[in-house]
């Protein structure tokens, strides 16, 4: 018996949104992070994953790398590369949560600005959700020219 492929004309329309919220995402929580680099980088060194060398540079570079995303993922620009940062940057930062939570830390998530709330089983699901609406996007997404010609 074959299968037929059936016609998925939602699947676009589902790209264009997870895309769009990825983007929301990360704008706001480059800004948040960008207006208090200290705050971010002792939320970053609480996780106890880099050298101390290099908490301070991940906290200036890393809000400006999710506005990038977010500026690529709204305005269409390389969205391929954009969702693959994405998706590369949900993972470690459900990696850096699994690890933390196993090790019973209690601390700050950091993930929009350094009084997020602490970090929970519900922040991994949630990152995890992200992580498969990145590589959603990156599969599915057509661009705006297939909506509006």
């Amino acid at each position: 018996m074959k299968i037929r492929n059936f016609p998925r004309p939602f699947i676009p329309f589902f790209a264009l949104i997870f895309r769009l919220l990825l983007a929301i995402i990360f704008l706001y929580a480059g800004i948040e992070t960008i207006i208090n680099p200290g705050d971010f980088s002792v939320a970053i060194y609480n996780y106890r994953l880099l050298p101390d060398s290099a908490i301070n540079f991940v906290a200036v570079l890393l809000p400006w790398l999710e506005i990038i995303i977010a500026l690529c993922l709204i305005g269409g620009i390389n969205v391929k590369g954009a969702a693959s940062l994405s998706s590369l940057l949900f993972l470690m930062f459900a990696i850096a949560l699994t690890f933390n939570l196993v090790r019973g830390l209690d601390i700050s998530c950091g993930c929009f600005g350094a009084y997020s709330g602490k970090i929970n089983w519900f922040y991994l699901m949630r990152d995890l959700s992200f992580f498969c609406m990145s590589i959603f996007v990156f599969i599915y997404d057509r661009g705006w020219r297939y909506f509006f010609g």
